[in-house]
């Protein structure tokens, strides 16, 4: 449609979050997530343990996952958060579909990385899904991820590894780029010095039984957030909860 000046409008103000929360197993992201204000699951692996969830069937295909989504645009309900566990089980169901499209046994096969760029159609499809959702139902997103290490080749420093979201470059880049916020949940280590005699020493890592979401990008792990989040919050809902809202009314 043409633009004029009466289409201008006035923003509604903050949506609620759509983030990312990756790390490695068993720290605790599904509980996490099961904190959020009234959750319901998509579930893509059995991953809640001893806890007790409501949550849709399990996805057994990417079209599984939008239809749990459009059940949730369009059906009356009291959810407040939907929590899809995990993207890095739900990449390969998209490249089971792409393989069903383009009628090949793997996404290999295509060459030059062509399938992880079918791939993508897909990707955005649900991103497109989560953000109507959102919109419509004012629905927080909350995407629980595993994490792999990566060799990160930056351009003015030497080669270094991290950690990063636990799908294809190209899927995690699209995901990062669309989440408000990106959330490395780790334990917190702490580091001592020992002394080995004759003048050496060694540097120890040893975990203080905290759990922490790290809201900010350093060398060894991927994060982001538009809230000006601290570097460091406790791995609990309220707490990100608390600082989001402090962000945005102060």
């Amino acid at each position: 449609m043409p633009f004029d000046i009466a289409s201008i409008r006035q923003t509604t103000g903050v949506a609620p979050p759509f983030m990312i929360v990756y790390g490695t197993s068993g720290v605790g992201k599904t509980t996490f997530c099961s904190q959020a204000p009234k959750p319901i699951f998509i579930q893509t692996e059995s991953g809640e343990g001893r806890l007790t969830l409501s949550a849709f069937p399990l996805a057994e295909s990417f079209d599984d996952v939008l239809s749990a989504i459009e059940t949730l645009i369009t059906e009356d309900h009291e959810f407040e958060t939907l929590v899809i566990d995990s993207l890095d089980h739900l990449e390969p169901l998209i490249w089971r579909l792409v393989c069903s499209e383009q009628q090949i046994p793997s996404i290999e096969k295509l060459g030059y990385g062509k399938g992880y760029i079918f791939a993508l159609d897909h990707w955005r499809k649900l991103v497109r899904a989560l953000t109507v959702l959102r919109n419509k139902k004012n629905m927080a997103i909350v995407l629980i991820a595993h994490t792999h290490i990566r060799k990160f080749e930056s351009p003015d420093s030497d080669t270094f590894d991290r950690y990063e979201i636990k799908l294809h470059q190209k899927a995690a880049s699209l995901m990062q780029e669309s989440a408000d916020a990106v959330l490395f949940a780790r334990h917190k280590i702490i580091t001592k010095k020992e002394d080995k005699g004759f003048g050496q020493h060694r540097v120890r890592g040893m975990s203080t039984g905290e759990r922490q979401l790290c809201c900010n990008e350093r060398p060894g792990f991927i994060a982001k957030n538009r809230y000006g989040l601290p570097d460091e919050i406790e791995l609990n809902w309220s707490a990100i909860q608390e600082s989001i809202t402090q962000s945005i009314e102060g």
